[in-house]
């Protein structure tokens, strides 16, 4: 039986050049878990645990239908209070607004055949046999961004203000607008990966 593997079938999704570029994102299914914090905060390991024991349930759910498929990597959609934090654009916005303050919501990219009825499923099994309560919270999430500007951040976290400015700056050239929330596609596994030679994509929706 052969897995469906959602980074071959969506290859451009997942791909990104080390210059701004315009992409236009398509309709797609995520298994999604929100939360606020600092990254490097226990809440938040506890939020990517719930996140995989619900995606790796579900998986498994469909292997058994002969459905299988590859869990995909791990995504990220992050914001800030725009009221309180007035005029900082997402360029600035990590050097200048803490981690405390920041809002996200993981997600795990799902095939179009997994339902909201099979993942609630899973969660009330994984909530009972595993005792993770952040499970009942882990939800079907849907998202068409359409327009973005994007690029491939290569390095540490804690550098990719420095393509943030580049995509600002491609942004303003174009005379375009902010149409949605930052977004990171982590395509290295950052537990086991040297911070420089992480691979990244930064998303921003835009008009």
């Amino acid at each position: 039986m052969e897995k469906l593997d959602l980074s071959k079938q969506y290859k451009a999704y997942y791909t990104a050049t080390t210059k701004p570029a315009f992409v236009e994102i398509e309709a797609a299914k995520y298994l999604s878990v929100s939360g606020k914090g600092d990254p490097s905060h226990p809440d938040y390991a506890s939020t990517l645990q719930a996140l995989y024991g619900t995606a790796y349930g579900v998986k498994f759910w469909y292997k058994a239908q002969k459905q299988d498929f590859v869990v995909a990597k791990l995504e990220g959609l992050w914001w800030f209070d725009e009221t309180q934090y007035k005029a900082i654009s997402m360029a600035y916005a990590p050097t200048q607004i803490p981690r405390s303050e920041w809002y996200y919501r993981m997600l795990i990219r799902l095939p179009e055949y997994v339902t909201a009825e099979v993942i609630q499923r899973i969660a009330d099994e994984v909530t009972e046999k595993k005792q993770i309560a952040l499970v009942k919270q882990v939800e079907l999430y849907e998202m068409q961004e359409g327009k973005c500007v994007q690029m491939l951040h290569v390095g540490p976290f804690d550098k990719e203000p420095e393509s943030l400015q580049q995509i600002l700056q491609f942004s303003e050239a174009h005379q375009l607008q902010k149409n949605g929330l930052h977004h990171e596609i982590y395509l290295s596994d950052f537990r086991t990966t040297a911070p420089e030679k992480l691979r990244t994509i930064l998303r921003e929706p835009v008009k």
